[in-house]
């Protein structure tokens, strides 16, 4: 398949890539600093910002699917532009025929058929009361992507680690048992899986690697 990458740069993001290429997957990246991507012949990169609709849509158009790991990260600076730059995504891919988009959240976005559990309850509320921005932030991204019209899928994660890959992840709704970690690895392999997979469609699995 061929996948446009946002977020590719991070430390999942990175991940994600890799095991992309690894997998014989073509892939577009757009990312603000490209030399932090690898070199690969199956890679190709779009130099641009979230506030490029032009660049957005370059890497978009003529791909199977997007996979989107934007989120708020611990400089302030960078959370106001995520929120126009979903929309942009979803623009381009509404305008093009791009039609699966698999994005990363958190609990903060909540779901219709989660549960009540305490210890989720108090991170979200510790987050909206000391990180307003970045809360904001991911609730609305929440919601672009949910009403976007698109084949979405919102993988929320917990606390993620620099753990192995496992064999399996748990993936579940907030308030069913499991645990509030999650190795990069994992993470990015679940991610690569929904691309082609519609179990989770229209969905939005919290997953842990137990």
């Amino acid at each position: 398949m061929r996948l446009t990458v946002f977020g590719g740069t991070g430390p999942t993001g990175l991940l994600f890539v890799e095991q992309a290429l690894t997998e014989g997957h073509e892939v577009v990246a757009f990312a603000r600093t490209p030399s932090k991507l690898p070199q690969h012949p199956q890679l190709s990169v779009v130099a641009g910002t979230l506030d490029d609709g032009a660049g957005i849509a370059d890497a978009i158009v003529g791909s199977d699917a997007v996979v989107s790991l934007l989120g708020p990260g611990t400089n302030a600076a960078d959370v106001p532009p995520l929120i126009a730059g979903t929309g942009n995504v979803v623009a381009a891919m509404r305008k093009h025929g791009v039609r699966r988009l698999v994005a990363v959240g958190t609990p903060s976005m909540s779901d219709d058929a989660d549960r009540k559990d305490w210890k989720i309850s108090l991170l979200v509320k510790l987050i909206k009361r000391f990180q307003p921005a970045a809360y904001d932030a991911i609730v609305h991204i929440g919601r672009i992507v949910r009403e976007s019209k698109l084949d979405w899928t919102i993988v929320r994660f917990p606390f993620l680690t620099n753990g192995p890959r496992t064999d399996r992840v748990n993936a579940r709704q907030v308030g069913q048992r499991g645990g509030l970690r999650l190795s990069r690895t994992n993470a990015a392999a679940f991610l690569l899986e929904q691309v082609s997979s519609r179990a989770y469609l229209h969905r939005a699995p919290f997953i842990a690697d137990k």
